[in-house]
């Protein structure tokens, strides 16, 4: 079948083309220097089969050529010069002869050749005049400045949602079919987005690409970079509007916005507990099973989630990622920086409800509130007595194992507390922070000089008698 082929003209000269890639390449050959100008005709050429058609913006009225054309016999189809049907013909036998010197791939047009090369040498010569950023590829261009333009002109047949790209409206496609056609190959899970599957394959190889410039942590995931690189540039883009608190992570605010909702959507299988978060959640659920599966690879020591596992790690590693800016001190965590900070701000948000005291943490307040409540948490096993705070409890069972962790590095002398090795330590260097107001005499324990002042308070008792 003899097809008349539509023509590809260059705006620049007379020349016409049967492919838009054809025209691209006599572009990026003949008039390099103004190839970011150029101006494409909106053209359809009927080629070996209508995958090969594609739609350009108009801004001209050339029309193709039907005279003098050369027949190719293997699809029928006609060109205006001989050397296009040698371009054409690699097209049909799949043959690829232009190869790339830097990675060894072939492509069957040069032109195609010289925008992959572009991968190596970085050259991004087309840029857009209104932001000025700059792309390798002209239709790249085209594409970005859609978001100028508020263009989308890809529009999704089943829900009309508009699309910058073609293939993201592909992509968009398959929410509505329920495709996933990339399969990995190690455990079988499907994805709708080579991408996803690409990021997955990497879980099950170790791989991370994404290293962070501050502290040297790797991520396979590029968010999972950028969501960490928010704990050193302190950013917080998430904001709640019910009362301006900012988040570092989109599902930090969701669930901080439950807070608020009153909302607890997640449920507690066991005993239908409800909570506003889901890490509250999987905490609770700890409490029935018992299960600790996170276990650090360096002390044996087992968590029940994995983030608290990562922040016991720093241990080991000496890692402390959340800085002062006040006085440059560094911490293990973001919540003992928050709190260490309101050392500076003089900020006692906790207050009790009971007697108005604030605390700067929120767990020396509910250790406080223990005091109005009677409630004594912690019992020794041994003797059944109960304490208000667990380091408490834990001193307290020293009594039982005779372990004296504290050691004087002066005589060697061992005690149970780290409170009163500092006392002991006192009388090796000669401390009396303890003075008397009355009459100045230091002492190196509090009760010593509690006792010392009943001295003047008798010396006052006598004076008023006589």
């Amino acid at each position: 079948m003899n097809n008349t082929v539509a023509l590809f003209s260059c705006s620049l000269c007379p020349l016409s083309y049967t492919s838009q890639i054809d025209l691209d390449d006599h572009i990026e050959t003949c008039h390099y220097e103004k190839s970011g100008e150029i101006k494409y005709e909106n053209m359809m050429p009927t080629g070996c089969s209508s995958s090969e058609q594609s739609t350009l913006p108009t801004t001209s009225n050339h029309k193709p050529l039907e005279e003098d054309l050369h027949q190719y016999p293997v699809c029928g189809n006609s060109f205006t010069q001989e050397i296009d049907i040698k371009t054409h013909q690699p097209l049909l036998i799949g043959e690829k002869p232009y190869h790339c010197l830097e990675c060894g791939k072939g492509f069957n047009h040069r032109n195609t050749l010289r925008q992959h090369q572009r991968i190596h040498t970085g050259e991004k010569p087309y840029h857009c005049s209104v932001c000025g950023k700059s792309f390798n590829h002209h239709t790249n261009l085209q594409t970005h400045q859609r978001i100028h333009t508020g263009e989308r002109p890809y529009q999704c047949s089943e829900c009309e949602k508009g699309f910058t790209h073609h293939s993201a409206l592909q992509r968009h496609q398959l929410i509505h079919t329920g495709e996933k056609p990339y399969h990995c190959s190690e455990c079988g899970k499907s994805f709708n987005r080579q991408t996803n599957l690409k990021t997955h394959q990497r879980s099950h190889t170790g791989e991370k690409l994404h290293q962070c410039k501050q502290c040297g942590k790797s991520f396979s995931h590029r968010s999972a970079l950028q969501t960490h690189q928010r704990i050193h540039t302190g950013e917080k883009p998430y904001n709640c509007l019910q009362c301006g608190k900012g988040f570092a992570q989109l599902g930090h605010l969701k669930q901080h916005q439950n807070v608020h909702s009153g909302e607890k959507p997640y449920s507690c299988l066991y005993c239908g507990k409800g909570f506003a978060q889901v890490g509250q959640l999987q905490k609770h659920q700890t409490v029935h099973t018992g299960e600790k599966p996170y276990r650090c690879s360096q002390c044996g020591k087992s968590y029940t989630q994995p983030s608290t596992l990562q922040i016991h790690q720093r241990i080991h590693t000496g890692e402390k990622p959340y800085q002062c800016s006040q006085c440059g001190k560094s911490f293990t965590k973001r919540g003992t920086l928050k709190a260490h900070q309101r050392i500076h701000t003089g900020e006692r948000p906790y207050q009790c409800s009971q007697c108005g005291k604030s605390f700067t943490h929120l767990l020396s307040l509910q250790i406080h509130q223990r005091i109005h409540t009677g409630e004594r948490p912690y019992h020794c096993l041994q003797c059944g007595k109960s304490f208000i705070r667990r380091t408490s409890l834990q001193i307290h069972q020293r009594i039982h194992t005779g372990e004296k962790p504290y050691v004087c590095s002066q005589c060697g002398k061992s005690f149970n507390q780290l409170n009163t090795l500092k006392i002991h330590q006192r009388i090796h260097t000669g401390e009396k922070p303890y003075v008397c107001s009355q009459c100045g005499k230091s002492f190196n324990q509090l009760n010593t000089l509690k006792t010392h002042q009943r001295i003047h308070a008798g010396e006052n008792s006598d004076a008023l008698d006589a």
